[in-house]
């Protein structure tokens, strides 16, 4: 069988890492695949580079469309990334009978619906195993592996940056602007670090597991997105004194009216598999019925880890090629006629419907009746209290400080509720700043 000829378009870290890994390992990936998978074409707008980095026998362009309009190209992999031309393409691939594979997630996150359908009805294959957590095969996992359990939540790290910031933070008490310039100079962080430590890089990733895990549509519009911008050193202390880790967590969640759809920093217990996740690694724990409790982790980014998804992707085109479109894994797990029924129809629930437990930091006056005030505004909104921990004013503002931190943590409560009494608690003479509220998540 003669092989698959592939399209590149963009081969810049990820291109470069897809073109090496798969001419270093092509036999055994040819043997996998039941046919050789070549690289024939690249586009490029740096053309000198691309050759440079592909060498002789590879046409090389430096306009995408050319490759679209070759009729000899099977699948075309986008690596261009972005929301805007990268659309265009993968939509005139997919128009001219093209497979396409890409670790586009905010593309997909903010067009997958249409690009599906499309593909759908044209009868061929989007592939996206890279768009999310790198090398980890969790698209292959919620699609194929679990496809027997009903998924009851998913909660990862899903971006190496944040999760480097805040391991950093942790471990050498740093406050997070101090260790966002140095993960910039060691590279793990963007000059402009905007998606990562906002959290949008994350609720694009876990927008697309969502939509796999319950057979809803993509839709990252209704995400819940929180960063980690906020977060002090001192947070982080209390936290770990309190037995628990704080990490920037994508949760999906079944529950009663619908499924929650959102980003956050999180506590989650020392003990946890997943908040002894550092640097920057990705992790990715998924609760099933019949399976139960399932832990994916590895490399979340790079050259090589998001090779290795990207050429998955391949060798699934390449055996599933000749395939009966129907017979095929549908790109979101479901099938589409079942997509019309009641799960497509469950709602994704706004924060202000979300339940879950709660760490609070007042910076207080010192003085007398300020927690009873304090826990007696928590108990009329009906907030159970799980713990409690205030510290000396010394240790908070140095000797002779009239100030200090009381540190609160509930049991679950609905987020509506929350914004209430924290609102209330505010108000109050004796609290002297802004109060910091994060979830805390048990991940049972």
């Amino acid at each position: 069988m003669k092989p698959i000829q592939v399209g590149l378009l963009g081969i810049g870290t990820v291109g470069s890492g897809v073109f090496n890994v798969l001419a270093r390992n092509q036999d055994e990936i040819s043997r996998r695949a039941g046919r050789g998978i070549e690289i024939t074409m690249v586009a490029d707008l740096d053309v000198e580079r691309a050759k440079a980095v592909v060498g002789e026998g590879i046409q090389v362009v430096n306009d995408a469309r050319a490759i679209i309009a070759n009729p000899d190209i099977d699948i075309v992999i986008e690596l261009i990334g972005g929301y805007g031309i990268a659309r265009a393409l993968v939509l005139e691939a997919i128009a001219a009978g093209k497979h396409v594979v890409t670790a586009n997630k905010a593309l997909l996150a903010v067009h997958g619906t249409e690009i599906f359908a499309a593909a759908s009805a044209k009868g061929v294959m989007v592939a996206f195993e890279a768009a999310v957590a790198g090398g980890i095969p969790i698209i292959k996992a919620l699609r194929e592996g679990l496809t027997a359990n009903r998924i009851q939540w998913l909660a990862g790290i899903i971006n190496g940056t944040t999760n480097f910031i805040l391991s950093e933070m942790r471990s050498k008490g740093l406050d997070f602007d101090v260790v966002l310039k140095e993960a910039q100079r060691l590279g793990y962080a963007e000059a402009d670090p905007t998606f990562d430590i906002e959290g949008v890089d994350a609720a694009h990733k876990v927008t697309l597991m969502s939509a796999i895990a319950f057979g809803i549509p993509v839709q990252f519009d209704k995400a819940y997105v929180e960063g980690i911008t906020k977060l002090g050193a001192a947070d982080i202390k209390y936290a770990e004194q309190l037995g628990y880790r704080i990490k920037l967590l994508g949760i999906t969640k079944r529950a009663d009216k619908g499924i929650e759809l959102r980003v956050h920093p999180s506590l989650v217990p020392s003990k946890r598999l997943i908040a002894n996740v550092e640097g920057a690694m990705n992790a990715v724990v998924v609760q099933g019925d019949a399976v139960g409790t399932t832990l994916y982790y590895g490399k979340g980014a790079g050259s090589e880890p998001t090779a290795s998804a990207v050429i998955a992707d391949l060798v699934d085109i390449a055996r599933l090629h000749t395939a009966d479109p129907e017979h095929r894994v549908p790109h979101l797990a479901f099938q589409s006629n079942t997509l019309q029924g009641a799960m497509d129809q469950l709602p994704v629930l706004p924060m202000s419907e979300v339940v879950t437990s709660y760490y609070l930091r007042l910076r207080v006056a010192d003085q007398a009746g300020v927690l009873a005030k304090v826990t007696g505004l928590l108990a009329e909104a009906g907030v159970s209290i799980d713990a409690v921990l205030q510290r000396e004013a010394d240790e908070v503002g140095g000797e002779g400080s009239t100030q200090t931190d009381l540190i609160i943590l509930t049991h679950d409560t609905r987020e509506g509720t929350m914004d209430a009494v924290i609102a209330q608690m505010q108000a109050l003479p004796t609290v002297l700043a802004p109060i910091t509220r994060i979830r805390k998540e048990e991940l049972n």
